[in-house]
């Protein structure tokens, strides 16, 4: 009876990774197979929207994850909120690696380039390497407490930074921009985005993000795994060992 209770208890806690895996694997096979809108310029390329935006959106939920933590190292000093805030700052960049691969290969076939001189893109490449310049920054440091603070810190700019060059800058009507609902073209839902899609799109926004969590939460595990046993290492010569 208690293993059963434990193996019930383990799938319900599981349950929303598997959740994850199913909703991004329905939008790669029906984001490929399922009917869209025939439209100028665009016609079978919008089926990117599928992978290209959900990418970019689960990039910026993982990074507004990454900015809570880097608070909640500031406000209490756990080295756990320190290592989540890494996690989940090295998945939100491995998706907008991702994000910004899908938008190159968009733009050949829409804009005749593999990248065109649009405020969007280019501030997707300088966000890019601010986060670059986190990682680089928490590599140089050694003392832990100095680096989770200055990089906390840090984490905080760069969000602010990554929310004004793609949200902000990019919407301004006076800003030259190719991407829909910037420099005052029409935004998707506008006039395309049909119920169709979104069955589609919306699913592959949160199968991406459940994902983008998992993978971060396995890393920040295998972190403190290494934590832990390099504390065992070092108090090993003592008569006591330092527990978290």
């Amino acid at each position: 009876m208690m293993k059963q209770e434990v193996n019930t208890g383990g799938l319900m806690q599981n349950s929303w990774k598997l959740l994850g895996l199913l909703l991004v694997l329905y939008s790669l096979i029906w984001g490929m197979l399922g009917p869209v809108p025939k439209l100028f310029v665009l016609n079978e390329t919008i089926r990117n929207l599928y992978y290209h935006v959900s990418m970019w959106f689960g990039m910026m939920a993982m990074m507004a994850v990454s900015l809570y933590h880097s608070i909640m190292y500031l406000s209490k000093g756990r080295i756990e909120s320190d290592f989540k805030a890494e996690q989940f700052a090295h998945t939100g960049i491995l998706l907008g690696l991702l994000g910004i691969t899908t938008g190159s290969l968009w733009a050949r076939f829409t804009w005749g380039g593999w990248w065109v001189n649009d405020p969007k893109l280019n501030g997707a490449a300088i966000s890019l390497l601010i986060y670059f310049a986190y990682v680089i920054l928490r590599g140089s440091l050694e003392e832990e407490q100095k680096r989770g603070r200055v990089a906390a810190v840090y984490n905080i700019f760069a969000f602010v930074l990554l929310m004004v060059f793609l949200m902000v800058y990019p919407r301004l009507n006076n800003v030259d921009s190719l991407h829909p609902g910037n420099g005052g073209n029409p935004a998707f839902s506008s006039y395309d985005l049909d119920s169709a899609m979104r069955l589609v799109f919306y699913p592959a926004v949160l199968g991406w993000i459940l994902i983008g969590t998992w993978v971060a939460l396995l890393g920040f595990r295998v972190k403190m795994l290494d934590y832990r046993r390099a504390l065992e290492s070092y108090n090993r010569p003592g008569e006591n060992s330092t527990t978290l």
